[in-house]
């Protein structure tokens, strides 16, 4: 099987692979179905993740983060742990995104005050930009933030914020003029006076991921809290997508191999002499295609990030790992499904991993840009290449 790590050939790397698929088989993977049918945030699994140093990969490496080939190691560290729970492999993903406009975006100040927070004191960060009426359109939002002497102003309501309940500290888009560059990203701490939070959603997948409104109601924010210059923030929204699309990647790929893996388990543990399930033309088939469709998004996933962490343009590869992979993960997870049927077990029902996987997999196709959004990304990148 192609090794992820053979693109960055350091022992470092490989050795912290291994570490966290351990971590991720023995201690979050055995809790995943019991988080997914009660629906809670794991707070143990959170924990282990602070431990193990996978809610700061992202972060520059005096506060927690990984250094060279951090997307890369954000990838790995996703991929391993989404095998056995999305739901967890999601907190590292919301992590590096919450976290990317005050990194990249904040001044010296807000870094050195905020960033220990939240490695040190381990706080969780949310990315509110999503709204009722602005999806995937970023640049239809409606949350405000009015210049008031030295602070900022803000009003607006965020819906699917992904930890909104559970955070401590928030990057928050909004409009500060009219116009595709009008709007701004701000640091908002929870403790301020008028923010709220909404309803808990019950979602299809992924359900032991925390995910809320948060309102925005007069919100007083220092000026010292814009992050970048007034009007970068979609801009800064764009470069974080750069970086996510291929951690989304990564946790449809883990999804995917999950699923194939709870197969060939059940086939292995099943298999006789006299019922070679194994043999099986279609079973065959549908395990062959799945292993292609998996290391053809690897490729893809891991091309994308490692052009990431060089600082070179990943916007088209980054697209394509989140569109092929999601698509993949999902038409493994509805295959293997069908399989499940063929042996006449009874994969659709609760007790089943695949089940759960199933559901999971098809939000990676959702999040951080729909897959037709996605499309619609390659296709103007490669006008714009065509056109010099």
């Amino acid at each position: 099987m192609f090794d992820p790590t053979s693109l960055i050939p350091t022992e470092a790397l490989r050795a912290f692979r291994d570490r966290i698929h351990r971590v991720a088989r023995e201690k979050i993977g055995p809790q995943a179905s019991r988080v997914d049918e009660k629906e809670f945030f794991n707070r143990e699994a959170e924990s282990l993740l602070w431990d193990h140093g996978l809610l700061t990969l992202t972060f520059p490496k005096k506060y927690g983060g990984y250094g060279k080939g951090r997307a890369v190691a954000l990838c790995i560290g996703v991929e391993e742990i989404a095998k056995y729970c999305a739901s967890s492999s999601l907190l590292l993903i919301i992590q590096a995104v919450g976290s990317f406009p005050i990194i990249h975006g904040g001044a010296k100040r807000i870094k050195q005050t905020y960033l220990p927070q939240m490695s040190q004191g381990r706080k969780p960060v949310a990315y509110l930009v999503t709204e009722p009426t602005a999806g995937s359109d970023v640049a239809s939002i409606q949350t405000t933030a009015v210049r008031d002497g030295n602070h900022y102003i803000l009003n607006g309501s965020k819906c699917f914020a992904t930890s909104g309940g559970v955070a401590g500290i928030y990057s928050v888009l909004a409009k500060t003029s009219e116009g595709k560059n009008g709007s701004s990203f701000f640091l908002v701490e929870r403790e301020s006076e008028g923010l709220s939070i909404g309803r808990t959603e019950r979602k299809l997948g992924q359900r032991g991921s925390n995910t809320t409104e948060v309102f925005l109601e007069n919100v007083k924010v220092p000026a010292e809290n814009l992050l970048g210059r007034e009007g970068e923030g979609f801009l800064i929204a764009m470069k974080d997508f750069d970086m996510s699309r291929p951690a989304i990647a990564a946790q449809a790929l883990g999804i995917a191999e999950g699923a194939v893996a709870t197969i060939v388990q059940f086939i292995r543990e099943k298999n006789t002499v006299e019922t070679s399930m194994a043999d099986h033309p279609v079973i065959q088939a549908v395990l062959a295609d799945s292993a292609v469709l998996i290391e053809a998004g690897r490729g893809l996933t891991y091309r994308a990030a490692l052009l990431n962490d060089e600082g070179k343009d990943d916007t088209k590869l980054a697209s394509m790992a989140k569109c092929f992979a999601s698509d993949a993960a999902m038409k493994i997870t509805t295959d293997l499904l069908d399989v499940f049927q063929i042996l006449n077990e009874y994969g659709f029902l609760k007790d089943s991993q695949l089940e759960r996987m199933f559901r999971d997999a098809k939000l990676t196709q959702i999040f951080e840009g729909t897959n037709q959004i996605q499309r619609l990304v390659i296709a103007r990148q490669m006008l714009k290449e065509s056109m010099g």
